[in-house]
Parts: structure tokens; sequence; C-alpha cells
């Protein structure tokens, strides 16, 4: 199980690492341009991106 959770806790930020800045870009554009339906999976993955973006720029290394 342990070993389970390190993948996908892996997977999880490789994901993110490569589609944040799509979808923090792409969702708005999808939302108030094309005037798709709001989805609160993709809010929240919305967020979450948004989240690491400003990680990313606060914690410089």
């Amino acid at each position: 199980m342990r070993k389970f959770l390190k993948q996908l806790y892996g997977t999880g930020i490789i994901f993110f690492y490569y589609i944040k800045y799509p979808i923090v870009i792409g969702l708005p554009i999808l939302y108030y341009g094309l005037d798709y339906s709001h989805n609160r999976v993709m809010d929240i993955l919305w967020l979450y991106s948004l989240l690491l973006i400003v990680k990313d720029f606060a914690i410089k290394k």
C-alpha cells in the first residue's frame, strides 16, 4: 500500500508539473469565452494548479 501511495504521489507531481499552466490559462477561456458549463472537479483542479504556480513563484531555489 505504501509503494502504491508513493507512485500515486509521483504521478501527481509529474502530471501537475506539465499541465498546471494550460489548466490555469485554458479553463477561464473555456468557461467565459466559449460558454462551457462549469464543472466542480475542473474548478478544484484549476484552484490546485493556481496554488502550485503561486508556490513556484514564492519558493525560489
